[in-house]
């Protein structure tokens, strides 16, 4: 049996927006902003892009060491 193309495009989007919502939670980040994986073209580079130019909420900053 033949699974229709927009099954597989969710199942692989799930794959991909799952552990990108669980980096965002543990990061301090809204998990919601995982849901830029699906934006077509540079959505996953948006992702990547935000998770390491941006400084984290739950990071520990120098000054509180």
């Amino acid at each position: 049996m033949m699974v229709p193309e927009i099954f597989r495009v969710a199942i692989v989007g799930l794959m991909i927006l799952v552990p990108v919502f669980f980096i965002y939670k543990k990061a301090g980040f809204s998990p919601a902003w995982s849901l830029l994986v699906f934006v077509p073209g540079f959505g996953l580079l948006a992702v990547f892009l935000q998770l390491a130019l941006m400084p984290w909420p739950n990071q520990i900053s120098k000054k509180e060491q």
